[in-house]
């Protein structure tokens, strides 16, 4: 072999080429994922973490066969879990982002925070508050679409594993017990009559058996077995673990809750009302702050209530045509079914008018229904969501008419239903956007949808605008009562006084608000504080853009973001403004 050939031979096994340069061959070198990457797998892992520790099925379409663990050590390990995500955050650098990831990046890091703040603070040792409770969450699930032999049966595993789910939900109110972590005693009386209600009931009478009486998709021999299935797990699992339940809550509980109703009274309770003003409002505000902007609000909106109450034709005080409007029967339907038509034909004036205002609308419609009866009583007006409007059709008198298109605006379309459905049909957004809800943001968006019915031309008569200004009132005045009852030493008494005067809210229902205030600190926050920042970013964007500005491609500019922190909101807003104006979807506006 020539010494020529054999040094080729040589170079080539060596990486050198025959002419003698260097040129090493390069093993090659796997590139560090980017920081879009990364910072993708820490909230899908963590979300998904997240979906099946809720207790979630793996599938939205499924009834779930279990309910999450509450114990101690699932505690400490949530902790744990929330302090690695942030640890794990730390090493993103928001810069190395792409825009959309730094969106992202900016609605998953408060979300984070805030979890493992509350988590910090020991909250999960109050899982029960004024209209609400860890067991509520079960009589929707009951009310879920049932398609499939799986999902009755994964409903009669999770009806099975009620005991150890309600056993590990009171040591946690045990333990809140026994420092003092409690809700106010005063909010709490009445609220064991959704317990009392499953323990006093034949078991095919109960919420629990409502998914068994029209069963889909089964055949009559399987749905004969799962029925007599359903009975004996509610027999002798679910009646004597709530009957449990209602004894300690009644006994026990209740007879030892605090009697002090300000959120500092709680141990370290500066800090955890501090903790859920950040949660609920998103912005950087004292207490002090939101109860003197609150109070400016009131006063502003007084105003104008009066100059509308003078457009009926009403003239005497404001406070005889309050007492009037809380009595007259002219404004109280006659029926359950007369006020679920009557906010069915509002929410269908809306949809005449939609495409002016909207230039992209959900596929998903939603239902009215009344507020099942074990909930009812102490329940609010209405609550919407994803498919669903909930009207509370219980003491009539306390629903009065004039309330009700605010009220339907709010709760269905444009507000909640409407917000939510667009959330969840992004699919171009992350998994946790879509089911991301943030208060200052979705309760904000509902109340500017009330106001937004001025424009509209849903508000048919005066007292129907005096009902609307009235809802916004209330709204503004939760600022001063819940920051006054939390910081500033109000009585629950003081409170109710305070909405009785500037309110249009029948007395029933300024009781119930003041004790979800009491017992759900700073939630009530968001809605005012919410709407001014969108109301704020509509100004701006108006007063810039002038005749570019374009109403629709404002609106679906907010709702494209999904729910998004006020700080979110308004960088987008800058963008559409620099755009001139130009919404997410241009073909449709």
């Amino acid at each position: 072999m020539r010494l020529t050939t054999l040094l080729a031979l040589v170079a080539l096994t060596i990486g050198v080429n025959p002419t003698g340069l260097a040129q090493r061959k390069q093993a090659p070198v796997a590139r560090p994922p980017s920081a879009d990457a990364q910072f993708r797998d820490i909230y899908t892992g963590e979300w998904k973490w997240r979906q099946l520790d809720d207790g979630d099925s793996e599938s939205d379409t499924q009834i779930s066969d279990h309910l999450p663990h509450v114990n101690q050590a699932a505690q400490d390990q949530r902790l744990i879990h929330w302090h690695s995500t942030l640890a794990a955050l730390q090493h993103i650098e928001r810069s190395q982002l792409s825009p959309a990831e730094q969106v992202n990046f900016d609605v998953y890091l408060p979300q984070i925070e805030s979890l493992a703040r509350l988590q910090e603070l020991r909250e999960y040792e109050m899982p029960v508050n004024s209209d609400s409770a860890f067991w509520t969450g079960l009589t929707y699930t009951a009310r879920s679409t049932f398609r499939s032999d799986s999902d009755y049966q994964r409903w009669i595993a999770q009806m099975k594993d009620i005991p150890r789910y309600f056993a590990e939900e009171t040591e946690q109110m045990r333990a809140g017990l026994a420092r003092g972590f409690t809700p106010p005693k005063v909010t709490l009386a009445g609220r064991d009559g959704s317990l009392s209600a499953i323990v006093d009931s034949t078991p095919e009478s109960t919420f629990f058996f409502v998914p068994f009486e029209k069963m889909n998709g089964v055949s009559q021999a399987q749905s004969s077995r799962l029925r007599a299935e359903a009975l004996a797990v509610i027999r002798e699992s679910v009646q004597p673990a709530y009957r449990q339940l209602l004894e300690f809550f009644r006994d026990e509980y209740i007879a030892h809750a605090r009697t002090t109703t300000a959120a500092v009274d709680l141990p370290n309770g500066d800090a955890y009302y501090r903790a859920r003003i950040t949660e609920f409002t998103t912005l950087d505000l004292s207490a002090a702050e939101i109860h003197a902007f609150g109070v400016a609000e009131v006063a502003r909106l007084h105003a104008e209530m009066v100059e509308v109450m003078k457009a009926t034709g009403w003239t005497g005080s404001f406070e005889d045509f309050l007492a009037m409007l809380r009595t007259d029967p002219r404004f109280t339907a006659k029926s359950a079914e007369e006020l679920l038509m009557r906010a069915a034909w509002i929410s269908k004036r809306f949809d005449a008018v939609a495409s002016q205002y909207f230039g992209r609308l959900p596929r998903a419609r939603f239902a009215i229904r009344p507020v099942p009866d074990e909930l009812a009583p102490f329940y609010t007006a209405g609550r919407g969501g994803n498919g669903v409007y909930l009207l509370n059709t219980y003491n009539l008198p306390a629903r009065p008419l004039y309330n009700l298109p605010a009220l339907t605006l709010h709760e269905s379309a444009p507000g909640h239903a409407l917000q939510m459905s667009l959330a969840l049909e992004h699919k171009a957004q992350p998994e946790f956007r879509q089911h991301t809800y943030i208060s200052a943001f979705g309760e904000g968006w509902a109340l500017y949808c009330e106001r937004l019915g001025d424009e509209m031309g849903i508000y048919q008569t005066p007292y129907e605008r005096f009902g609307m200004l009235g809802y916004q009132i209330w709204r503004a005045s939760r600022l001063v009562v819940d920051t006054g009852m939390h910081t500033q030493g109000w009585s629950r008494q003081q409170a109710i006084d305070y909405l009785m005067q500037y309110t249009t809210l029948p007395a029933h229902e300024v009781e119930t608000e003041v004790d979800r205030y009491i017992a759900w600190p700073a939630q009530a926050l968001s809605y005012y504080l919410g709407e001014s920042e969108i109301v704020k970013a509509r100004s701006r964007s108006a007063s810039v853009l002038g005749e570019k500005f374009n109403l629709r491609a404002f609106h679906d500019t907010v709702l494209e973001l999904g729910s998004v922190p006020m700080r979110v909101l308004n960088t987008r807003i800058d963008q559409f403004i620099a755009s001139g104006g130009k919404g997410p979807y241009p073909e449709e506006e």
